[in-house]
């Protein structure tokens, strides 16, 4: 079983990548910080859920790309 993340989690993450392609990695401490600065957030837990669901869009891209 995966985690269960609401609509408006994953719907600001896609946004953010589509928008920022270049900019977010697979390091959560990073993206936390860098959502900080591209996005207003008002909610760390929220900051929280949106930077760990960038990391996992991420590393499941890196994956489709390398097979």
């Amino acid at each position: 079983m995966g985690k269960i993340r609401t609509i408006l989690i994953k719907n600001i993450s896609k946004e953010l990548i589509e928008k920022y392609p270049n900019i977010f990695t697979t390091d959560f401490n990073e993206n936390k910080d860098l959502l900080n600065k591209y996005a207003e957030i008002d909610s760390k837990h929220l900051r929280n859920r949106i930077a760990g669901y960038i990391v996992n869009l991420l590393k499941i891209k890196e994956k489709n790309e390398s097979n």
